[in-house]
């Protein structure tokens, strides 16, 4: 069938056969469907949505458009996270390590970023010497002896949603539920995963704003790995402010030191965190008790056992050994730092979390088009949480510049972009659901 008849026939609204849409991933992967196409496909999934067998069978079928990962010989559980995406959102980069220190095997593949939200690559691409595509022995040879590597796709690894994710980032397309799905699990599928955990964000600086759509997806996900055999849970959590005290890209990779160094003890980020490290220990059978599991991903952070791990997967992707130690050292700054400060007195009590997102790529730390380059110096860090009394000039956080006129812009944006009344805002919990088969 031509790639066009696909096109009409879910733009009508029609079912897609399994090997329909194989045949329709395969041209993705060997280029005879066009980019044209693909967005056009694109568009006709997030307008008609997908039944539950077609979005099995476009899953699978990305998985299958290049190799899938066999990790026989290791002997540690394979196991892995992923989110759907927010707002200084840096979860990843202290999970996999802490995972790791408690006895896991995280082959965690990433990547860039995606409409307003931030990419755990190019967060990575700040450390210098950082192999994000690095050979598939020394990838394989790092999750043996470290425990965990994150990198980004290979040209071999699910090919076909390299293509799409890039496409859909820029053609209005992200925040459906069938190429979520399918994209997010086509990858972890080829990873080789024994058990996966899913971080679903809710909020308004999540894709899924409401709460019924974000646990449609979690559903949609768990539903669909289970039914892939990978063991797979889901916790929905608040993105209607930055996770992380920073956004950007080395001022989240600083962040994440700070937070293996134990200086985040406390926060949103750090709870969050361990939540997520106490669920793959108890998924992948480390684990029989959630709280049993977090004391011991807890421990594995206070040690600085999850510190020394990460300093070990920098070092063996080819970043500097005392990175961990120095790492102020190594993190290009922005030339411009000024500090964001309050425009009235109160209490900080909401955020447009996705104009955060949207201030980040204004300063150039993300991308409009595919194949942009980025700055990695460029960001936000301080920023203050959600329920904080500020006095009128205070400051809530600093913008991070390549010049004096986009950081007098950032700095007024982020400035808008916070709500302050007399009152404090009502506590949201963290964690809104747990979604499991």
């Amino acid at each position: 069938m031509l790639p066009q008849e696909t096109i009409r026939r879910k733009r009508a609204g029609e079912p897609l056969a399994p090997e329909e849409i194989a045949r329709f991933v395969s041209g993705i992967t060997d280029g005879s469907v066009s980019e044209g196409q693909v967005a056009a496909f694109a568009m006709a999934v997030w307008f008609k949505g997908m039944a539950r067998e077609e979005t099995v069978a476009l899953t699978l079928a990305m998985r299958d458009s290049g190799d899938v990962l066999d990790w026989s010989g290791i002997d540690r559980p394979i196991a892995d996270k992923h989110s759907t995406g927010g707002v200084g959102d840096n979860v990843s980069l202290m999970l996999a390590p802490i995972a790791a220190a408690c006895g896991l095997a995280v082959p965690m593949i990433s990547g860039r970023g995606l409409g307003h939200t931030g990419g755990t690559l190019d967060k990575l691409e700040s450390i210098p010497g950082y192999a994000i595509m690095p050979p598939a022995d020394l990838f394989r040879r790092t999750v043996r002896d470290v425990g965990c590597a994150i990198i980004g796709q290979t040209a071999d690894l699910a090919p076909a949603d390299k293509r799409i994710y890039a496409i859909r980032d820029v053609t209005a397309t992200v925040d459906s539920v069938p190429l979520i799905t399918a994209s997010i699990l086509s990858k972890k599928l080829a990873a080789g995963l024994r058990s996966l955990v899913l971080d679903v964000k809710v909020g308004n600086g999540a894709f899924m704003a409401e709460a019924p759509e974000a646990e449609t997806l979690a559903r949609s996900l768990v539903e669909v790995a289970n039914g892939a055999g990978v063991k797979t849970a889901a916790l929905i959590t608040d993105m209607n402010q930055p996770l992380a005290d920073a956004a950007g890209n080395a001022v989240e990779v600083a962040n994440c030191i700070a937070f293996l160094k134990g200086e985040k003890a406390g926060t949103r980020l750090q709870r969050i965190v361990l939540a997520f490290a106490a669920e793959m220990l108890v998924l992948s059978g480390l684990e029989t008790d959630l709280a049993a599991a977090q004391a011991k991903a807890g421990r594995a952070l206070s040690s600085g056992a999850a510190a020394e791990t990460f300093g070990r997967m920098v070092h063996a992707i080819g970043g500097p050994a005392d990175f961990v130690e120095k790492a102020d050292a190594y993190l290009a700054p922005a030339p411009v730092v000024r500090p964001v400060l309050a425009s009235a007195a109160g209490y900080l009590s909401a955020c447009d979390t996705r104009g955060v997102g949207l201030a980040v790529i204004e300063l150039g730390g993300g991308r409009s088009r595919p194949g942009d380059g980025i700055d990695h110096r460029v960001g936000f860090d301080r920023l203050r949480p959600l329920g904080t009394k500020v006095e009128k000039g205070e400051e809530i956080g600093r913008v991070h510049a390549a010049g004096q006129a986009d950081a007098a812009r950032a700095a007024e944006r982020l400035s808008g972009l916070y709500r302050i009344t007399p009152e404090a805002p009502a506590a949201a919990p963290e964690i809104r659901a747990r979604i499991s088969a």
